[in-house]
């Protein structure tokens, strides 16, 4: 099937799904106290968007979004190709990651607000939890399915040191399975970001939360929606750049 045809489809799908929506509300089959018309939501948004909170709250979650992204990111990477490559260390730290890693982001909430207290240092640490055990593991197993010849190979050709072989053979070897972990990463920040605001921190969580007390779910939906929007364009240029940077990939 060509691609033109899959979106095709996929549009289809989509408005198919919106009608449906709508009509059940108009019918009366969903209760339109509780559950949005679909129609409505581009004008709640716009009304969002004119009074200047949708622009204030999406630039509060970006922030610590992109904080505690980059911190995730780039702790699980580190750590995780450390354990690949360091016996010693993978030995060391290996029951105290088994231990930590089954705890959910969101426990960390309480520890969050005594240590950083009620502002975006604290999302951004919560948001980095979530986002470090997914390039950890990511990392770790992508460096540790490198085929050994390549370190051979590398050896023979002089790059016996440790720095040499890691950033000629491990990491070029392992990026595909490092940048899927990245990717993975995007969307766990954003799965994290709302619950991180929801104990008073700015941002869409706040307003969420704000919304569903009044029960304006027509704002909530908006917000909903937003966040589906960002991680679609942070996903596209994401995949755009893993594209020109695997480029050597058959």
């Amino acid at each position: 099937m060509s691609r033109s045809k899959r979106t095709l489809l996929s549009l289809c799908g989509l408005a198919g799904f919106l009608g449906l929506w709508e009509l059940a509300l108009r019918s009366g089959l969903l209760p339109g106290s509780l559950v949005p018309l679909p129609s409505m939501i581009p004008g709640v948004l716009w009304a969002e968007i004119a009074d200047g909170i949708w622009l204030e709250v999406v630039t509060a979650s970006l922030s610590h979004y992109a904080v505690g992204v980059l911190i995730g990111s780039l702790l699980g990477i580190a750590v995780g190709v450390a354990a690949a490559l360091l016996p010693r260390f993978n030995a060391v730290h290996a029951w105290l990651a088994r231990l930590l890693r089954p705890i959910p982001p969101l426990a960390w909430i309480p520890f969050a607000i005594i240590w950083f207290g009620i502002n975006p240092s604290a999302a951004a640490f919560i948001i980095s939890i979530g986002v470090f055990w997914i390039n950890y593991f990511a990392s770790h197993s992508a460096v540790r399915s490198v085929d050994p010849g390549y370190d051979e190979v590398a050896r023979a050709f002089g790059h016996t040191g440790f720095m040499s072989r890691l950033t000629r053979v491990s990491l070029p070897a392992a990026a595909p399975g490092i940048l899927g972990g990245l990717r993975a990463g995007l969307g766990q920040g954003w799965m994290t970001v709302v619950a991180a605001e929801l104990f008073g921190i700015p941002g869409i969580g706040q307003r969420m939360m704000e919304a569903s007390s009044l029960l304006a779910t027509d704002i909530v939906v908006v917000y909903m929606l937003t966040i589906a929007g960002l991680y679609a364009l942070f996903d596209f240029v994401f995949v755009s750049l893993q594209r020109r940077l695997l480029r050597w990939q058959p």
